[in-house]
């Protein structure tokens, strides 16, 4: 896992190494173990390294492949190994044992086809001497970012936003973006960012520079389809599939030549996660496996109790922490700065702290369960979904089975499906979250995502094709990559290998929601292995923050919002109370984030 940057001057400036080196400088916590340099005329490359997979120095980066191409990557190819066979039999040799000279001889076999051979995470370049272009691309479900700057001067990218400010100053507010954060809540649905005129490579797609004529084009090259013949398995079939491709895609993820832990909330997907661990643990007869957990001092969003029930009953060893009050008021600022952009909650430190804990545990790769709500149909608010997708006996009979299952009444069920299924109603509710911004900025809100996300619900598949690609996956992984990174610390997300995702997406949706029951298919294969109380708990929590107890409402929090131009210009009238804590740390956040970047509207 690394930091990569990459910069072109359009008017032939010879670029220098000093630039690039700002430029990684300012991630250098993505790659602690190694930089380089690579600077050919009007093109220049920078990498910072944190060595994983071969861990010599014969790895680093920039990596070349004689004088035709010269690699910059972040990320991990989990089939390398595969890979490398089958080029060796095609006449290839190699000096070392990475993934990053598997990648750069795939690509010098199969060309931009090289990427669908790919089962990892991956964001990179590749200077082709040979046709004087740049290949860059995105891993399929966009697990690791890449961004990028376009003017009439110079092509920019970089692994986060602060190394191309180093070479271009923008802090102009993407309005749009801006009113999608707070009204709408979605921040990742196009390619644009908070930055206006800095844009990421979306998930699944190849960027192609020619520097012959500095022009460039985008394409995608991955889809998820439909399996029919998977959708038509037994509910035991699909069970058995589930465990099967879920082990596979686990035991990929363990390959590392330095320490490996999990991250262990002690809900459903955390649990089953260690459970696949501890097995082939045990099978390889290794050492105890390493989890780390974060637990709240609130106990109505404390999982402490089943984390440490799990670890206890697998035999693994937990590392618990307790953040404190002190210790989130001392973090505020930093996680600001390294998340790059606004977020909308405080469990994002959760998270953050938790990376923190992996770090001063030496633990370098870790394993976390990022993507298994979406494919199992884990939040409550897809009872929508099932509503319009059954006919009214069955609605019926789920709708009397949702409280003692999904943890919500039937009244929340039935207003969880006029809300998430009818655009009016979800329309109507946003502009009312919008109502005290002023009317020139409110009639810009843009409404298409989120009219097709809601029209989604009356198709299952459909619907979480559009979750995983661009409501809510891309969201969630912005803010994991930006937290572990700030440590050093390599996310591994065994629940968004692309086999797996296919094989999930197209397993009857009626085994997902069985019986009243979410994620029917995973706990059934915990049923009986780990407890009862773990596999058949009701209520999600997840890293949830204790807000009442580290960010209590005060006139502090309002001062700092009120004093926001950004929020001045934006809002109607001074904002007097905030009752919802949500709206609360967005307007917040902004004020904050208008700072320490000198952003404005």
């Amino acid at each position: 896992m690394c930091g990569i940057a990459g910069l072109v001057y359009k008017n032939k400036t010879l670029v220098k190494e000093e630039t690039l080196k700002k430029m990684t400088d300012k991630m250098s916590h993505r790659g602690p173990d190694a930089e380089g340099f690579f600077a050919h005329e009007n093109l220049g490359l920078g990498h910072r390294r944190l060595s994983v997979i071969d861990t010599s120095n014969s790895a680093n980066q920039p990596f070349h492949m004689e004088d035709q191409h010269v690699l910059v990557f972040n990320g991990a190819i989990y089939n390398y190994i595969e890979i490398k066979e089958d080029l060796i039999k095609r006449g290839y040799t190699f000096e070392t044992h990475s993934d990053t000279e598997v990648l750069i001889k795939a690509y010098d076999c199969w060309g931009e086809e090289c990427v669908k051979k790919f089962n990892g995470m991956w964001a990179f370049a590749i200077f082709d001497a040979k046709k004087n272009k740049l290949f860059c691309s995105r891993d399929r479900f966009g697990i690791k970012p890449f961004y990028y700057f376009s003017d009439k001067d110079k092509f920019i990218f970089a692994s986060e936003i602060k190394p191309i400010l180093e070479v271009e100053k923008i802090n102009q507010v993407n309005l749009q973006v801006l009113l999608q954060f707070i009204a709408v809540n979605l921040t990742e649905q196009t390619n644009e960012t908070f930055f206006q005129g800095i844009n990421k490579l979306q998930a699944s797609h190849n960027l192609i520079y020619d520097l012959t004529d500095n022009t460039y084009y985008i394409y995608r090259y991955y889809d998820i389809e439909f399996n029919e013949k998977i959708s038509k398995l037994t509910l035991e079939d699909s069970v058995r599939l589930f465990d099967k491709e879920l082990e596979r895609s686990v035991k990929i993820r363990l390959r590392s030549d330095v320490k490996i832990g999990s991250a262990l909330s002690g809900g459903l997907d955390s649990s089953f996660m260690a459970l696949k661990v501890s097995k082939i643990y045990k099978k390889q007869k290794k050492e105890k496996f390493n989890v780390v957990s974060v637990g709240s001092k609130d106990p109505k969003n404390d999982e402490s109790y089943y984390s440490k029930m799990v670890s206890e009953h697998l035999n693994l060893n937990q590392d618990l922490i307790y953040p404190s009050r002190k210790e989130f008021r001392e973090k505020i600022i930093d996680v600001i700065i390294s998340q790059e952009e606004p977020f909308g909650g405080l469990s994002i430190y959760m998270q953050n702290f938790l990376m923190e804990e992996a770090n001063k545990l030496n633990i370098k790769v870790l394993l976390d369960g990022q993507g298994a709500d979406e494919i199992l149909l884990g939040y409550s608010r897809y009872t929508a979904a099932y509503l319009r997708n059954h006919s009214f006996i069955k609605n019926l009979k789920f709708l009397l089975s949702v409280p003692g299952h999904y943890d919500i009444s039937i009244f929340k069920g039935i207003l969880y499906y006029l809300y998430f299924s009818v655009f009016f109603v979800r329309k109507i509710r946003i502009i009312f979250r919008a109502k005290n911004i002023k009317s020139v900025y409110r009639k810009q809100i843009d409404f298409t995502l989120m009219k097709n996300l809601t029209n989604s619900y009356g198709n299952i598949f459909k619907m979480q094709r559009t979750e995983i690609f661009w409501s809510q996956i891309p969201e969630l992984l912005r803010f994991e990559d930006k937290n572990s990174m700030a440590f050093g610390v390599e996310t591994r997300l065994p629940f968004l290998d692309y086999k797996f995702v296919e094989t999930c997406l197209s397993i009857n949706s009626n085994f997902k929601i069985y019986d009243g029951w979410s994620k029917y298919i995973l706990r059934k294969n915990m049923d009986g292995i780990l407890p009862d109380e773990v596999t058949w708990r009701k209520r999600k929590i997840g890293f949830d923050a204790p807000a009442d107890k580290w960010w209590p409402y005060s006139g502090e929090i309002l001062d700092t919002i009120n004093q926001s131009k950004i929020l001045h210009k934006l809002y109607s009238k001074k904002i007097k109370k905030i009752k919802n804590r949500e709206m609360q740390w967005k307007l917040y956040n902004i004020a904050i984030w208008e700072k320490i970047f000198d952003m404005k509207l």
